[in-house]
């Protein structure tokens, strides 16, 4: 999520891409700001997936199954 207490969703997503040991852990950001600068700004970041709430749970594991797949297919 975006809003979240001392560090938002993007400070943690810059944190996770730029870590070296974290920086392959896939991010699906979940947040009710749905509007195109936010989810630009995500992407520019390097989140892997932005939903908006409320979402459903079967889009959420969709999202997830194909990171996952892309994922394997780059590990050859």
């Amino acid at each position: 999520d975006i809003e979240m207490p001392r560090m938002d969703g993007y400070e943690l997503a810059t944190h996770i891409r730029n870590d070296v040991r974290l920086r392959r852990i896939p991010i699906i950001m979940i947040t009710s700001r749905t509007g195109e600068k936010h989810r630009q700004r995500a992407f520019e970041i390097g989140v892997d997936r932005y939903l908006g709430k409320p979402y459903q749970e079967a889009d959420l594991m969709r999202n997830v199954d194909e990171i996952l797949e892309a994922r394997r297919g780059t590990r050859s």
